[in-house]
């Protein structure tokens, strides 16, 4: 467009510079030849318009704008004068646009080796969302956005968010999270089908869980034996609780609360059909049946403990946890990585747990 207007611009110079010598009354001859031929042309033409070039446009109007409004409906164009005062518009919006366009780069792009191993822990933790990734970064001291890891994942091709799931904690859940236990019973089956029972305990505060056991038959004397050694295993680890979370099953006897109440916890019922009062709990349920058992062929009671403290570690001390800021109940998040030469040079190494179904990412020494 510029080469092309840049020529129509020198051949009517030198036109102008043609009809200088040129008298008025043969400029005039000219000029009623000239209409008379565009007369011909718009009667040829008939309902079609004159097509023009972006070069035709802009000469026009730079030629064409300054004259009134009036003197331009009193010439013979092939378009109207609010046509012409348009294209004069337009070419000064593009000019407009062209010098506001900023001068410096956008945001970086993100360092190569990131990407490299966000795709690779998504590859290898086919479950993991973004947010869970990202987690994952931030343990490692590799400090990016979340909507970062979000968009490398779509660019790839994969879904950010494959199980998304969001929950919301009640005001006094948030104001006494440190004071707070949680505990449950969840089912599991054996190889040989024989079903087993798991009693896990959570603090809301730190997000430890702890295994309290695990039982064929949860009679109550099992059931009272697990709560003492429970209360021993608190005040062994300096927890303050003062309230637990259960729910309505049949499976607590009476002495179960009375053993936690001896030790200045609370019980707190949670209400029938309605868990989200044991929330967390819940959700830690949810999480170890699709990380862990739904992922393990368990043989009996002994496997059972053996995998369940295995997760219970590596729960407590690397997995990440969002409600806490993603850090981990017993260890806190390391500082973030500012050397830029560290950054792009990421040599991350993976600790395989219980045959590779679960992974650590830790730094190379």
């Amino acid at each position: 467009m510029l080469l092309r207007l840049a020529y129509l611009t020198v051949t009517n110079t030198f036109a102008v510079l043609r009809l200088l010598p040129v008298s008025d009354r043969d400029k005039d001859t000219e000029i009623l030849a000239l209409r008379h031929q565009l007369a011909v042309l718009q009667r040829q033409l008939g309902n079609e318009r004159a097509r023009f070039t972006p070069a035709d446009r802009a000469f026009l109007a730079a030629l064409l704008h300054r004259l009134p409004q009036e003197a331009l409906r009193r010439l013979r164009l092939l378009v109207r004068p609010d046509t012409i005062l348009r294209w004069h518009r337009d070419l000064i919006a593009r000019r407009h646009a062209a010098r506001s366009t900023p001068k410096r780069p956008g945001r970086p792009p993100t360092v190569r080796s990131i990407r490299v191993l966000v795709l690779r822990l998504v590859r290898e933790n086919p479950q993991w969302g973004y947010r869970r990734v990202h987690g994952e970064l931030l343990v490692l001291g590799v400090k990016v956005a979340a909507s970062t890891v979000w968009e490398i994942l779509k660019d790839a091709g994969i879904d950010p968010a494959p199980e998304r799931a969001c929950s919301t904690w009640a005001g006094f859940l948030r104001s006494q999270a440190e004071a707070l236990l949680a505990c449950d019973f969840f089912e599991t089956v054996t190889l040989s089908g024989a079903q087993m029972y798991v009693l896990a305990v959570i603090e809301h505060g730190s997000r430890r869980v702890q295994i309290v056991g695990a039982t064929v038959h949860p009679t109550a004397s099992w059931v009272v034996q697990a709560a003492k050694n429970l209360v021993m295993d608190l005040q062994d680890a300096g927890c303050r609780a003062r309230f637990l979370i259960r729910d309505r099953d049949g499976k607590y006897p009476q002495l179960f609360d009375a053993v936690l109440r001896d030790a200045g916890i609370e019980v707190v019922l949670s209400g029938v059909r309605m868990p989200r009062m044991n929330s967390i709990m819940e959700r830690w349920v949810q999480t170890c049946r699709r990380e862990l058992l739904d992922r393990t062929l368990i043989w009996n009671q002994h496997h059972l403990l053996h995998v369940l403290r295995e997760f219970e570690r590596f729960y407590n001390g690397h997995r990440p946890h969002q409600g806490i800021a993603n850090a981990r109940p017993l260890r806190p998040l390391p500082p973030p990585i500012t050397d830029a030469d560290q950054i792009a040079q990421l040599n991350i190494r993976s600790h395989q747990r219980l045959g590779g179904i679960l992974h650590e990412y830790q730094h190379a020494a």
